[in-house]
């Protein structure tokens, strides 16, 4: 898979990235793009293990959270909510397919986009919040 180089500068490429979704096929797309572009890249198909692993390695060890919003378990709005406990300012950006769950994280300081959220788009997304 290939994607058009994008300086995300220095700066980004010493973050690292977690993403969070249930669709393995959807995770697999946004690591490969991710790290295609230079970011280093964990990856975790449930809220809970990433609440593990962001207390494990610590919130702030984290440039940027890029999540799911339906996930079994723990909702996404629920994730954000746990986040915001351990780190209030690591920057989250949540992406849905349902344009009405934006209004459900008011409050809690992410970036919301909707499905699909093109290459080009979640690099530059993921290159703002960890500058």
């Amino acid at each position: 898979m290939s994607f058009p180089a994008i300086d995300v500068g220095t700066k980004a490429r010493e973050r690292k990235v977690i993403l969070i979704d249930d669709d393995p096929l959807q995770l697999r797309i946004r690591e490969a793009v991710l790290r295609g572009a230079g970011f280093d890249v964990a990856t975790t198909t449930s809220a809970d293990d990433a609440l593990v692993t962001l207390q494990a390695e610590s919130a702030e060890t984290f440039g940027a959270i890029v999540t799911d919003h339906l996930m079994p378990n723990v909702s996404g709005v629920e994730f954000v909510r746990r986040v915001r406990r351990l780190n209030a300012t690591v920057p989250v950006i949540v992406v849905s397919g349902m344009a009405e769950a934006e209004s459900e994280y008011e409050g809690l300081n992410i970036v919301f986009r909707q499905k699909p959220c093109r290459p080009a788009e979640l690099i530059a997304l993921v290159q703002q919040v960890c500058e």
